[in-house]
């Protein structure tokens, strides 16, 4: 088992677990906190981790605290039309649930925090609706949210946020984001990621590299978060190469988790969301690409971008990637390349690149301020956004 350093478990969150029996411990941290009623989420290629005799939903219907039958509506981006967040909502509330407990990837880790806004705002009668998840974020003071267990099947790092993402009917990029939506706790096990596809697996893990990167680059970011980030990418870098050679390996993944964890911790420490972050998140949900190839088709272009702002923290990020001779642009794309299942170019995503250039415009045209505040060098128009993204990978 690993462990976290006490100081990087953010307020709110009671423990991080790395390597322990995630049914077991969830048995464990439920009794401990005294829920009755467990509301279960999970994507659909975990089911069959919960599922059956003597498995995590056998033993809580034994112990008559399964809240409602498994709920696996979540999609991949937590659409609001798609993946049946609102249902999951109202089947939570009309469950009487008092707990959570949320196993898969990103979409359904967000949507946990996102049910457990609506459970502590709810009445009898009402339907949850976008709006009503949001107007309860916003509370002022905001009243104990229902814990959620987290229990991740990739690396993405979701869970160890306070952000959760909504995908909506118009696809769009939205949300909610308080301190109180950190997770109760996190069971990171890697029996939960057998099986698990090249893109998901490799996808998540690359977006922990670019989380780092992104904080150590972020002109928000001070000496510490860099520091931290930095000793997350080495963690990440390291095990990336052995997860290439051998994908089921336990002790790396968990190894890919505790980077993850220190890498996705710094940058939630004061400069959240990072320039990928913003611009990735919109690209996603316009696209339909997934987030793990949206870092291996943006990440590296990105820093090449504003390498000249950035170039001293870029040298530390050479140098976390074990070559302080190349550029980290360089290095950044040869790692996504050395990747299985993670998208290098836009014709992998599908996206022309007059779907580029309209996107560019619109992110212009509506996020140009917010993309100023998180870019080490300024952006002047949609041309600059779209040299930034479509920048030829071999040119860097």
């Amino acid at each position: 088992m690993l462990s976290v350093p006490n100081k990087l478990i953010p307020p709110g969150m009671k423990a991080v677990h790395i390597g322990k029996p995630f049914q077991s411990t969830t048995i464990e941290e439920l009794k401990d906190l005294s829920a009755t009623k467990v509301f279960v989420l999970a994507n659909r290629s975990s089911a069959k981790f919960i599922e059956g005799e003597g498995k995590l939903l056998d033993e809580l219907q034994k112990m008559d605290a399964l809240a409602a039958p498994l709920c696996t509506s979540i999609g991949m981006g937590g659409g609001e039309a798609v993946s049946g967040l609102l249902e999951a909502c109202d089947k939570a509330f009309e469950s009487g649930a008092d707990c959570l407990v949320t196993i898969g990837g990103g979409a359904v880790q967000d949507a946990g925090k996102l049910i457990r806004l609506w459970l502590s705002a709810a009445s009898s009668g009402d339907k949850a609706s976008v709006k009503g998840i949001q107007e309860a974020s916003g509370r002022d003071p905001m009243p104990e949210l229902p814990p959620q267990i987290a229990i991740p099947n990739s690396f993405a790092m979701a869970e160890a946020t306070h952000v959760a993402g909504i995908t909506t009917a118009a696809k769009t990029k939205s949300g909610a984001a308080h301190p109180c939506l950190m997770p109760t706790l996190i069971i990171y096990e890697a029996t939960l990621s057998e099986g698990l596809p090249d893109w998901v697996r490799f996808g998540t893990a690359f977006r922990g590299v670019e989380h780092a990167c992104g904080a150590i680059t972020h002109p928000k970011a001070n000496e510490d978060i860099r520091e931290q980030a930095l000793e997350g990418l080495t963690i990440l870098n390291e095990n990336l190469k052995k997860l290439i050679k051998n994908p089921e390996c336990k002790d790396t993944q968990h190894q890919m988790y505790l980077g993850g964890f220190i890498a996705i911790r710094a940058l939630n420490t004061g400069c959240y969301p990072a320039l990928g972050h913003l611009i990735e998140n919109h690209y996603s949900a316009r696209f339909d690409v997934h987030q793990g190839s949206c870092s291996g088709i943006m990440c590296a272009r990105m820093m090449r971008y504003h390498q000249s702002a950035s170039k001293v923290y870029q040298e530390r990020i050479s140098a976390a990637l074990g070559d302080t001779y190349t550029p980290a642009p360089q290095l950044v794309r040869d790692l996504a390349a050395t990747l299985p299942g993670v998208s290098k170019n836009h014709a992998d995503a599908g996206v022309t690149d007059d779907m580029l250039r309209e996107f560019s415009k619109w992110e212009f045209e509506n996020h140009i301020d917010r993309i100023n505040q998180l870019s080490p060098k300024e952006l002047k128009s949609s041309d600059d956004i779209h040299g930034m993204l479509s920048a030829p990978l071999e040119s860097l």
